[in-house]
């Protein structure tokens, strides 16, 4: 009976440094939900970064407009009669706060 007892105790040992300590422990298993969650934070923002792109490529697919709209502002491209005008200075919200 005190080695049934016994070897009830040394099994009852091993499996709870299996849980704790051994492959794939508790611990270990928290980690990688973790690491799982953090993954499919990522994942999602890049998702909606793609379908921002994808509809961006249909856009200017599609029409001159957004083509026309890219040109100017990130080239500076105007169209013909047009003047173009560049304001230097600071913004008038910001000259504002350091009048007070």
């Amino acid at each position: 009976m005190k080695r049934l007892l016994l070897a009830m105790i040394v099994l009852l040992g091993l499996l709870q440094y299996r849980l704790w300590l051994g492959q794939n422990s508790l611990p270990e298993s928290f980690q990688l939900q973790e690491q799982i969650h953090l993954q499919r934070q990522s994942n999602a923002k890049l998702i909606e970064r793609n379908q921002v792109l994808k509809e961006e490529i249909i856009d200017l697919r599609r029409g001159t407009e957004a083509l026309e709209e890219r040109a100017r502002n990130e080239l500076g491209m105007v169209k013909q009669g047009e003047t173009f005008f560049r304001v230097v200075g600071e913004p008038q919200r910001n000259a504002d706060i350091n009048r007070e």
